[in-house]
């Protein structure tokens, strides 16, 4: 029976990872509360096989959050963890951390070769977490593994989708039609699938990127969406000079379409999934665009 310790379990990750996991046989969980980070010793994580580290300050799209929330929870609590990894029996250590790590805009495929130039609070937070868990020496028998995923969705996720979903069900044309990008989504499934797969794997330690098989524009998401409603697409087409525009306004009145949701929706964002897959040697269970309708179907409950 293998034991696996996992921090974060009440978070959208969290909560999907328990139930997945619980499926398996032959798996132990043991969900590490806020309080047993916060006193951690070199025994907690005995006769343990893996940690998987999921808690962690979340981007705030509001930006109401102080910034040294994240310095504190993404890397402060990373670093306490790994230490207490590193001295106990547990041999893996994986650290769902996020491509924001890497950059906060793509202009063609990242990779993991890219250098990180985070330019967010969150971003480099993770970072920093990254860098330290790298720097340490590793001793034999340990392996860590630093997850960079995408836009993760699926049921129970609440996010720019489900306003997206929202739009569409109330047959509100999405204007955002003109501006032609290519993203990366991440289906829950997946990111379970490869977290599942590495504790019964042995690969490389290192940086790995998590992403679906396919980038899609969101005017196709939108078309996704409408076909979970059996809806016909409303696309508009509007200038994108013009919508600029009331997204700076919304940012002055905290409307729902701000720059950084706008940038959100129509950003080029393409991950590559390759390095992890060519490592596990193993094909994603769920495609891209499967994953976003079991999401949408999801939101009618």
């Amino acid at each position: 029976m293998r034991k696996i310790f996992i921090t974060g379990s009440n978070g959208f990750v969290g909560l999907n990872l328990n139930k997945y996991l619980n499926k398996i046989h032959g798996i132990q969980l043991e969900n590490v509360s806020r309080n047993n980070l916060s006193n951690l010793d070199n025994n907690y994580f005995s006769n343990g096989d893996a940690i998987v580290h999921l808690a962690g300050k979340a981007h705030d799209l509001k930006k109401n959050s102080n910034p040294e929330e994240y310095y504190q929870v993404n890397f402060e609590l990373t670093t306490k963890l790994y230490d207490a990894f590193l001295k106990s029996d547990s041999t893996k250590f994986i650290f769902v951390s996020s491509v924001k790590a890497a950059a906060d805009s793509v202009d063609g495929i990242l990779t993991e070769e890219a250098i990180p130039t985070p330019l967010t609070d969150y971003g480099k937070s993770k970072l920093m977490a990254e860098r330290y868990i790298q720097e340490q020496p590793l001793p034999l028998g340990k392996s860590y593994y630093i997850l960079r995923p995408c836009m993760i969705h699926g049921p129970g996720n609440k996010g720019n989708l489900n306003l997206l979903y929202k739009f569409v069900q109330k047959g509100i044309p999405y204007p955002l039609a003109a501006f032609e990008n290519k993203r990366s989504f991440l289906s829950i499934e997946n990111l379970c699938f490869v977290i599942a797969s590495l504790l019964d794997k042995k690969i490389p330690s290192g940086i790995y990127h998590i992403a679906d098989d396919e980038a899609l524009s969101t005017n196709e998401v939108v078309k996704i969406l409408a076909s979970s409603l059996a809806k016909k697409p409303k696309l508009w087409a509007i200038p994108s000079n013009l919508i600029y525009g009331l997204s700076k306004i919304g940012d002055i009145l905290r409307l729902p379409l701000n720059t950084e949701r706008l940038n959100k929706l129509t950003e080029n964002y393409i991950v590559s999934n390759t390095k992890i897959k060519e490592a596990l040697n193993l094909s994603l269970p769920i495609t891209t665009k499967d994953g976003l309708l079991i999401t949408a179907n999801s939101f009618k409950n």
